[in-house]
């Protein structure tokens, strides 16, 4: 028959934080697991009676998941035989202890007996050393875990406190998770021992948090909110405001129709930005595009059509099911069996909605011509429908040329102005080119020669309207040659 397990919480101190059973059920167990000896009660427990810890299998450098399955299965075997086991964890066994879920588990699974006995958390001192009170939105996480990812899980508007940063290493992976949401001077504190003597808490920028010395099993990092609202629950609040009943009557008045010009001139404004090269200007349009975004969303939610959770649910859903190479275990060679994957992804997709549409239905039809061209080719090539090298793009674009110049009448060379140009694009493809980029680069190359030529013509008090075609094009070439020793290509 299977002995009975019991999980205890050794507080955040010493004996003064252990409850009287707690203290019974340790004197009765006649096995006891501690997860850690780094804390001042469970060294005190080891250096009284025989205890086995899985401080070795931590220092041995084994993933995190492979030591909770190895705790989990001495625990659960020594019950098995009959033991009166218990296992001990610092703070409390239900507050940023991983372990326990995955006992309780395995317990239940079993049919073991497993009872838990509460004790003060790291949460109660390491808020008292930072000054913080949990109810002003505080937010609490897995330091380790946290250093896991890629992103924070963490609303840059509210406190958060991050518990388990045990060594530089976890302190260096969870700096590099914030950064990509807080700036490197923002400044955090580091909370080490709290609730016993030695507790002390110091001010550290983040791009300076792995730089400490002091990191233990009883070191948290506490990060303030950012100084200014950042949170994308915020943005929605504030545009939610915005239309409501007391809001601003133009935004109230808004429409998904009414947004369709802004989101364009906001979409193109952006590429402008890009082009630009000036990080500060993409910054403050991608704002600009993001607040569309979260309007039209927000006039979708007042309908009840749908919700921005709706749109981020969609989006992440499609993006995991998508990319099976990197969430699943699909491999790839290459880009380019990436994108046919991801062809014949959204085939299977079209066919499991029982819809009848095409590959190149998807292309909307309000995109650019060039860009809509250069959409539609790329889709095509990605099902085979493709030259086999660019020699037969090369010639394409001669024929093209060809009939163009053979065109009897207007309609005929229209389309075949189209032809070309569809196969230009084609080539531009094959070179590895963005058609309208590199057409709107030209653009801008034309619009700084055509000034410089105006500004030449007004230094000399004429206008170019006055000019010859002759001593324009001398313009033309010396705008040009003005342009390549300024260095102003782009």
């Amino acid at each position: 028959m299977p002995g009975r397990i019991t999980i205890v919480g050794l507080g955040p101190g010493g004996l003064a934080g252990l409850t009287q059973e707690a203290s019974q059920a340790l004197e009765a167990a006649s096995v006891v697991f501690l997860r850690t000896v780094e804390h001042p009660l469970a060294r005190q427990i080891a250096a009284r009676q025989p205890c086995t810890s899985f401080d070795a299998a931590y220092a041995a450098g084994a993933s995190f998941e492979d030591v909770y399955r190895l705790i989990v299965d001495q625990v659960v075997a020594a019950s098995r035989r009959g033991e009166t086991v218990v296992y001990a964890v610092p703070g409390d066994p239900m507050v940023g202890e991983a372990t326990t879920g995955a006992l309780v588990a395995a317990a239940r699974e079993a049919e073991i007996p497993l009872h838990i006995l509460h004790a003060a958390s790291f949460l109660e001192p390491c808020l008292e050393l930072a000054g913080m009170d949990a109810l002003d939105g505080l937010q609490v996480a897995d330091g380790a875990d946290v250093g896991r990812r890629h992103f924070p899980p963490l609303s840059p508007d509210r406190p958060a406190l991050l518990g388990q940063v045990y060594s530089r290493l976890v302190a260096s992976d969870l700096k590099l998770t914030l950064l990509a949401q807080y700036p490197p001077q923002h400044v955090v504190l580091v909370l080490d021992a709290a609730g016993t003597p030695e507790a002390r808490a110091e001010s550290v920028p983040l791009a300076e948090l792995d730089r400490e010395e002091r990191f233990s099993t009883a070191t948290a990092v506490f990060v303030p909110p950012r100084p200014a609202a950042s949170a994308f629950e915020s943005l929605q609040e504030t545009i939610a405001a915005l239309r409501a009943p007391d809001g601003c009557p133009w935004d109230r008045q808004q429409t998904h129709a009414s947004l369709r010009p802004h989101l364009l001139e906001e979409a193109y404004e952006t590429l402008e930005a890009i082009d630009s090269g000036e990080a500060a200007a993409l910054c403050e349009e991608l704002g600009d595009l993001l607040l569309q975004i979260v309007l039209q969303a927000q006039i979708a939610s007042e309908a009840e059509d749908f919700s921005m959770a709706d749109v981020v649910a969609g989006i992440q859903e499609k993006l995991i099911r998508r990319h099976p190479h990197v969430f699943g275990d699909a491999e790839v060679e290459d880009v380019e069996q990436v994108l046919h994957n991801w062809e014949s992804l959204k085939a299977g997709e079209r066919a499991e909605a029982g819809g009848t549409r095409g590959a190149l239905d998807g292309v909307p039809r309000s995109l650019p011509a060039l860009a809509q061209a250069l959409e539609m080719q790329s889709r095509a090539a990605r099902l085979g429908f493709d030259w086999r090298s660019a020699d037969g793009v090369r010639a394409k674009v001669r024929e093209e040329w060809q009939e163009l110049e053979a065109a009897a009448d207007d309609g005929s060379r229209a389309a075949e102005v189209g032809d070309l140009l569809f196969a230009v694009v084609n080539y531009a493809r094959w070179l590895g080119i963005d058609p309208e980029t590199s057409l709107r680069q030209t653009n801008g190359r034309f619009r700084k020669r055509f000034a410089r030529m105006e500004s030449a013509a007004a230094e000399a008090g004429r206008s170019l309207g006055d000019l010859g075609f002759d001593e324009l094009n001398r313009m033309w070439d010396e705008a040009k040659r003005q342009e390549r020793a300024s260095g102003d290509e782009r």
